[in-house]
């Protein structure tokens, strides 16, 4: 890890690497699986059908826009990392250039970010479980998953790249067949049982492109960052890749095509198929398309994929915000404890403390009876802190370019359109962050969260001063 001083800010020297560190046990396979596994979330599978009730077909363009941004926001995260290989994630890039004190809330605000997440995540796998078992409690299935993700996330981190990687296998297979299937049943003209033909005609169908004007399509944002949150994942596993030169690039250049693919070309065969009014704002529409369409068993299966997104997403929250706190520990902006590793290079005293503070969120959103109003709340508030995250690393860039221009000049990474595209991407998410403050649902968490910034200023105060004694 870069080397700091006592109040946490980075050395611009060349640095030695630490003995306790994590270790760089992700080979490229998986390290190229996950990048796909986090672009592919709870977001799209559940979120998809909210959005295309407010958006229409313009979830497309919804869709397009968000992830040519996101692209420029990879670029940059991968120049500034490959840049000196002794970064662990984005978060050790933010503290280097724009001080001790963004880092102490970019790290901490991301730990949060998949907190929240993994709650909201293991409480829609509870949903998604009870398609096959209505009469268990859902609060009992939530625990369940909760408690095995903290159990795969205690073993090797290699076990978590194995993991992931057969989670994000079965999503691609499963979104590849769906669109087989559907470009199938939309070549034949294929009628539902409630007689809608499948056509890609559906896509233009009056009133479908923006069924609730520019205030709909512009809703329509808040759900999709949420969906795209995860894509900056590579970056926090840094540290534990193996060959980063190769592995980071690779995945992030891959982006555009996952997003064609796996986005937009899933939901333009969807609502070709089910027709836009037809998609449920409150369940899955790929789950929902094969109920329509007369084929529960392949519902079923489906619903099956549907979970295993879901816990997926919610593994990577928990593997996510113990590095978070390991890097905190390190720079002296969390307890020391969490810094210890386990024989197996594990973070565990900082794995358990987001357990336990995930155990208490699973069971305060289980007072909402609701699963979707549950997964709108946690969607929300994990959306303004994800436009937090992507803010810094771009802003981060930028000093950056103008801290180390020799670092930009000799990288085999650079960023398309350099410091232009990292304003103009900052623009959009500034943009997106005014959005959220025009409905009530989305407004209500956007001015809760500055009193969770006022508090991390407060507690860097006291770690600082406490270091200040030593």
């Amino acid at each position: 890890m870069q080397d700091v001083s006592r109040d946490g800010d980075f050395s611009v020297n060349p640095i030695s690497e630490p003995t306790g560190h994590l270790r760089r046990c992700l080979d490229n396979r998986h390290i190229q699986l996950i990048s796909i596994g986090g672009a592919i979330g709870t977001g799209l599978f559940m979120g998809s059908g909210k959005i295309i009730s407010m958006a229409g077909t313009s979830i497309v363009l919804v869709y397009a826009i968000i992830g040519f941004f996101l692209f420029f926001v990879m670029r940059a995260m991968g120049e500034m990392l490959l840049s000196d290989l002794r970064y662990k994630s984005f978060a050790d890039i933010v503290a280097h250039y724009l001080g001790a004190k963004a880092g102490f809330m970019l790290s901490w605000s991301y730990w949060l970010t998949w907190t929240v997440a993994a709650v909201g995540d293991v409480i829609v796998v509870a949903g998604f479980f009870q398609f096959w078992y209505p009469e268990v409690p859902t609060w009992l299935l939530a625990f369940a998953t909760l408690f095995l993700l903290i159990g795969i996330n205690m073993l090797a981190t290699r076990i978590f790249g194995e993991v992931e990687f057969w989670c994000a296998i079965i999503k691609i297979v499963a979104i590849v067949l769906l669109i087989v299937v559907a470009l199938f049943m939309i070549a034949t003209s294929f009628t539902s049982p409630n007689g809608v033909v499948a056509s890609f005609s559906h896509m233009a169908t009056p009133g479908a492109i923006l069924p609730n004007g520019l205030s709909g399509f512009f809703a329509g944002f808040q759900m999709a960052i949420f969906s795209f949150g995860g894509s900056e994942l590579i970056g926090a596993a840094a540290a534990e890749t193996k060959n980063p030169e190769k592995a980071l690039p690779k995945a992030i250049n891959r982006i555009p095509v996952r997003i064609l693919l796996f986005y937009i070309l899933s939901l333009v065969c969807i609502i070709s198929v089910m027709s836009w009014a037809q998609v449920p704002a409150d369940r899955s529409p790929f789950v929902e398309l094969f109920i329509m369409v007369g084929f529960p068993a392949a519902a079923g299966m489906i619903n099956f994929v549907v979970l295993t997104s879901a816990a997926s997403s919610g593994n990577s929250g928990v593997f996510s915000g113990s590095r978070m706190l390991f890097g905190l520990a390190e720079r002296s902006n969390a307890p020391r404890n969490f810094s210890r590793l386990s024989f197996s290079g594990v973070p565990v005293q900082a794995l358990m403390f987001s357990a336990v503070v995930m155990v208490v969120g699973v069971g305060l959103l289980m007072l909402i009876p609701e699963i979707m109003t549950a997964f709108m709340l946690v969607s929300t508030i994990s959306a303004v802190l994800i436009i937090f995250t992507w803010s810094m690393i771009l802003i981060s860039y930028i000093a950056y370019r103008h801290k180390n221009p020799v670092a930009n000049k000799t990288s085999n990474f650079k960023m398309p359109g350099g410091v232009v595209m990292a304003v103009l991407a900052l623009i959009f998410l500034f943009f997106v962050l005014g959005l959220l403050s025009l409905k009530e649902d989305t407004r209500t968490a956007l001015f809760c969260l500055p009193i969770w910034f006022a508090f991390l200023l407060f507690m860097y105060g006291r770690f600082k001063k406490r270091l200040s004694r030593k």
